[in-house]
């Protein structure tokens, strides 16, 4: 199974995300530390979820990095993150 597809079932596993979606950044990456002609280690994350309501900015990224710590000490070099609550604005 794709990185990706991993990240994506454990995050909404979970998160139970209103919307969630994980994109492949490494081809941008090309050059940087942590990059593999293979791919799989630059990921971006959007995700809405009620879980995160009321919680700061740091406390979701946590909470994120947290249910993936096997991906993060494994081959995800970067994770970029945008976790937002229901009704919540902004990009």
């Amino acid at each position: 199974m794709a990185t990706k597809d991993i990240i994506s079932n454990k995050l909404q596993e979970a998160f139970t995300p209103e919307s969630l979606q994980v994109v492949d950044e490494s081809h941008l990456h090309e050059g940087h530390s942590g990059h593999r002609p293979s791919g799989e280690t630059h990921f971006r994350v959007y995700i809405v979820s009620q879980a995160f309501k009321g919680k700061s900015r740091v406390d979701r990224h946590r909470m994120i990095n947290a249910t993936l710590t096997a991906e993060l000490s494994g081959g995800v070099h970067a994770l970029a993150i945008q976790a937002q609550a229901p009704g919540e604005g902004g990009t």
